[in-house]
């Protein structure tokens, strides 16, 4: 399924840890909503701010798959409301602040980014909420 021009939905579900264990990662109508929502104000924004292909490392996690890869058990990537996210030839501080100044956002996280391993170490985590409560909550993690 398109979700815009330069997103579709297998990019949100597909997962490596789901096919090994044979997890259904398939969003329920609800969390597509979010998923969309998501796309719709901040990825393809971003996307065509940038202009540069946004890869998505995780999106929506069914309960099962959140829990094989340890996931908060209030994970946004539940409801389809958050994505990590990473832009090969970008760095990750550069897409943080490329968001943080220019979107709006429910969490904004720079997760395990330690600048000595270089620009792209660990990823981004964004999410949106559709009904508008969005917190703007920026801060970077430790690694």
């Amino acid at each position: 399924m398109r979700l815009s021009k330069d997103f579709w939905l297998y990019e949100f579900t597909r997962s490596q840890t789901a096919s090994r264990h044979g997890i259904d990662n398939t969003p329920p109508l609800a969390a597509i909503v979010e998923i969309r929502a998501l796309v719709d104000n901040v990825l393809q924004p971003l996307r065509d701010f940038i202009s540069r292909p946004i890869n998505i490392n995780s999106g929506y996690r069914s309960e099962a798959l959140n829990a094989a890869v340890r996931g908060s058990a209030n994970s946004q990537h539940m409801k389809g409301q958050a994505a990590d996210i990473e832009c090969f030839g970008y760095s990750n501080v550069a897409l943080f602040q490329s968001i943080r100044q220019n979107l709006y956002f429910d969490q904004l996280l720079l997760e395990f980014h330690r600048p000595e391993d270089g620009p792209n170490s660990g990823w981004v985590h964004v999410s949106f909420k559709s009904d508008g409560n969005n917190r703007g909550d920026a801060r970077q993690l430790g690694a």
